[in-house]
């Protein structure tokens, strides 16, 4: 019985690859399902069905407190589980208790605040904050961008496969034009010594690396924040450089916010909610703004403000003013 509940997992893995879903939403999906096993006494899912995931979830709420949005990602995981694993989805209403969904207000830096963070900050660290704020993005799809998403020419970046599976442009800053340049060299550096070494493939999205066996080598394939070490890909088990972990980010970002003595609970996030609210400040038009964050309903932005309907055409990073 030990073995079952791991070859499952390992069939859900699998399936979740061949959806292309992300190592982060791969990794997340299987821990609910492990913990979904556990919480029924290691009885495999096949045997379970709509009354057992309601009592789970229901646990989860009243017992564990966990956020709606956890909730939610713990029944996605099973409703995956059933329907692209087990192949048996569940067809009945899960009427489970459902977890109280808070509006909290994100918590927003002034413009002086911003500046007294970004210049405690140096190095990639710094370089990576300022994108954070100048242009709004996650801290992941920052960390993701490659090369070729970057467009000088027309001070744009492009956001591949961002929350949700979008894509969209956003701005790039001018101020970081000339940084980013000089970043890209040292990284374009790094990347001909690991191709003298036989290295320098990159993971590839989808089935491109499969279909073109030598793009992932390509200068304009490369993470534009690489890891300062090669690692191990645990889906192919291949070594390579994969790109810059948040976590030292993350570090970097609430040691700035001390040294500053900025009296707020700071996170890179916190960088992206102050790009949106300064713009709104600033008299954008909230569908541009939430076109640049890549919000799917203008609700979601307008969390930001309460009034704003001032229109702008030409927007401007307020990293730049």
């Amino acid at each position: 019985m030990d073995n079952k509940p791991s070859r499952l997992l390992d069939q859900m893995r699998l399936a979740l690859r061949r959806k292309h879903y992300s190592q982060s939403t791969e990794r997340s999906y299987v821990n609910w399902v492990r913990r979904f096993i556990l919480f029924h006494g290691k009885r495999h899912p096949r045997t379970l069905d709509t009354p057992e995931v309601e009592v789970f979830l229901t646990h989860l709420a009243a017992r564990a407190k966990v956020a709606a949005s956890t909730q939610n990602q713990a029944l996605n995981a099973l409703l995956f589980l059933y329907s692209q694993v087990l192949h048996k989805p569940l067809t009945e209403p899960i009427h489970a208790l459902r977890a109280k969904r808070r509006k909290p207000v994100p918590v927003v830096l002034s413009q002086k605040e911003v500046r007294r963070l970004l210049d405690g900050m140096q190095g990639q660290n710094q370089l990576i904050a300022q994108l954070l704020y100048g242009s709004g993005l996650r801290i992941s799809e920052c960390l993701r961008l490659r090369v070729k998403d970057l467009d000088f020419d027309q001070n744009q970046i492009f956001v591949h496969d961002g929350k949700g599976a979008k894509d969209r442009v956003t701005m790039l800053p001018l101020a970081l034009i000339q940084p980013l340049h000089r970043h890209l060299r040292h990284v374009r550096a790094v990347h001909k010594r690991d191709l003298r070494k036989g290295m320098g493939n990159v993971y590839m999205p989808h089935a491109l690396e499969r279909k073109y066996p030598y793009v992932a080598r390509e200068w304009i394939w490369q993470w534009v924040f690489p890891s300062r070490s090669l690692s191990t890909d645990p889906r192919s088990g291949r070594l390579r450089r994969h790109h810059r972990s948040p976590s030292a980010l993350r570090r970097a970002i609430r040691e700035a916010a001390r040294i500053a003595a900025i009296q707020k609970h700071v996170t890179p996030h916190t960088l992206r909610h102050s790009f949106a609210t300064h713009l709104l400040e600033k008299g954008y038009d909230i569908r541009t703004v939430q076109e640049l964050l890549g919000h799917k309903d203008v609700k979601t932005t307008m969390i930001y403000t309460h009034v704003l309907k001032r229109g702008g055409l030409a927007v401007r990073s307020p990293l730049d003013s």
